[in-house]
Formats: C-alpha cells, structure tokens, sequence
C-alpha cells in the first residue's frame, strides 16, 4: 500500500509541476476531429509575457449539402497576463485565410476568406511537458466563391462565413 501511494505522489507531481524553460508547443485540437478536421499548432515564445503561435488545420467537412475541403491557416499573438509565457492565462488576437473547395452535388467553386478575431485562453505547461490549452472568442470571416462548374452557388454560411465562435482545446508537448 506505501509503494502504491509513494508512485501515486510521485506520479501527481511528475504531472502537475510547471516547466519553467519552455520556449516551444506543438499541440493538437482533438475536438476538431469530431468535425471531420485536423488542426496542429506550433507556439514560441517571444518573451516572458509574449509568444506567437501558427495553427494549420485541413478539413473535409460537410454542412447540410455543401462539402468544404481545403487549408486554413491562423496565426495569432497571445499576450499572457502573469508574464510567464508560454502558461497560463492570455488574451490573443488572431487572423484567419482559409482556401477552400466547395461542393453541393452538381455545384463547385473555390471559396477563399480573410478573418480575424480575439481569443481568452488558459495554458498549462507541466513538468513532464505535457500541455493542455483552453481557448474560446468571437471571430468574424469574409469570402469570395468562385464557381468552376454549375450555374448556383453553394450555401457558405454555418460558421465558415460571418460571425463566429472560435472554441478548442489542444493538448500537446512543451519543450
């Protein structure tokens, strides 16, 4: 029973110690899955209160009939309120280009937008360098839909056009 209780400890400590000199993150959103997308994010640090982070996510998603398949790439600068970068609490203003394909059956085109937007996030950073990154803000994104072939185009709207809500979580390894 001591032996068991001796790994828990040290096991809880190995997991809840802070790092102290990380200067790099790579993270996923495994949330994104669930919508048919995949989403990796590098972050580095500037200095103590500052780190710039590059998200590029594919998707294959589908909305009603419209099928959107193409890159998106979101840099964005957080500015961390304790002045211990890369961990704990930022706020972050982000841009956003997406460059899609876009389907509904017997219409197809290229959607291409710029946008932008701010995020509220907390990081953790731990000792074995495990990260977990929660993040949510307002976005907005404008397009232009270019058809190569039919005569209509597809519906944009549903979160890829307009006002949105930008929410994740991302877990990775610090180092």
């Amino acid at each position: 029973m001591r032996k068991l209780l001796l790994c828990a400890v040290t096991a809880l400590t190995f997991f809840c110690a802070k790092a102290q000199d990380v200067q790099n993150t790579i993270k996923i959103n495994p949330l994104s899955a669930l919508l048919r997308t995949g989403s990796v994010f590098y972050e580095r640090k500037i200095s103590d209160g500052m780190s710039a982070q590059l998200g590029v996510a594919y998707t294959g998603i589908k909305i009603s009939d419209t099928k959107f398949t193409g890159l998106a790439l979101t840099p964005e600068l957080r500015f961390y309120l304790k002045k211990n970068a890369p961990a704990g609490l930022y706020a972050a203003p982000f841009l956003r280009y997406q460059n899609y394909t876009v389907s509904d059956g017997s219409d197809e085109g290229k959607y291409t937008s710029f946008g932008g937007g701010a995020l509220m996030g907390y990081q953790w950073v731990y000792g074995s360098g495990f990260t977990l990154d929660l993040f949510f803000g307002p976005s907005y994104n404008n397009g232009k839909y270019k058809a190569t072939s039919g005569a209509n185009e597809p519906d944009i709207k549903g979160g890829i056009e307009g006002f949105g809500l930008r929410t994740g979580v991302a877990i990775g390894f610090g180092f």
